[in-house]
């Protein structure tokens, strides 16, 4: 499958199977997302990844009971290391550059997880001290997206999508 084909199958998978991932396809999803840019190449992420039942329910209770997330093989908590930003940034780096970073890194997990033949869902609605306290992040290590990962037991039709008429804009200056 090539990646525009990957692009045009992700889905937001809210159903899983039972049938767990395996170490190896978790470990590509993983190398998948390291190989996201960043802001000068400073890489400010931690990778939290969670398969025992009590940490993912307390992740789905956190993330408002979204009870999906507890039913997935893995789930695995991107998190953005603000202090390494901020050290190569300043405060830009801190609230911005970091999440960011995070950002590209969670879009790629969800890209490799199409390409293994999984399905994946970006949660970004969450208490944050609720995901904190359950990982025992220390601070300066913002939890940004949760993703449930797992063999998808739903095969979501395409969502709307806006025309390129409609959110591009050329400039000749």
């Amino acid at each position: 499958m090539d990646v525009f084909e990957v692009i045009e199958q992700r889905r937001s998978i809210r159903a899983f199977t039972g049938k767990e991932v395996s170490e190896a396809d978790v470990k590509k999803i993983l190398d998948a997302a390291r190989m996201a840019p960043s802001a000068g190449n400073i890489q400010p992420w931690t990778f939290i990844v969670a398969r025992k039942g009590d940490v993912k329910r307390r992740l789905a209770e956190a993330a408002l009971n979204q009870r999906f997330i507890e039913e997935a093989s893995v789930v695995i908590v991107v998190c953005a290391d603000e202090e390494k930003s901020a050290r190569g940034y300043g405060s830009r780096g801190k609230h911005l550059y970091c999440i960011q970073d995070a950002a590209a890194a969670t879009e790629n997990m969800l890209l490799a997880a199409v390409g293994l033949g999984l399905g994946a869902c970006w949660v970004g609605a969450f208490r944050e001290n609720d995901v904190r306290e359950t990982l025992k992040l220390p601070l300066g290590l913002r939890p940004v997206a949760i993703v449930p990962i797992g063999y998808p037991a739903e095969n979501p039709r395409i969502p709307y999508k806006r025309a390129l008429e409609e959110i591009v804009r050329f400039e000749t200056f």
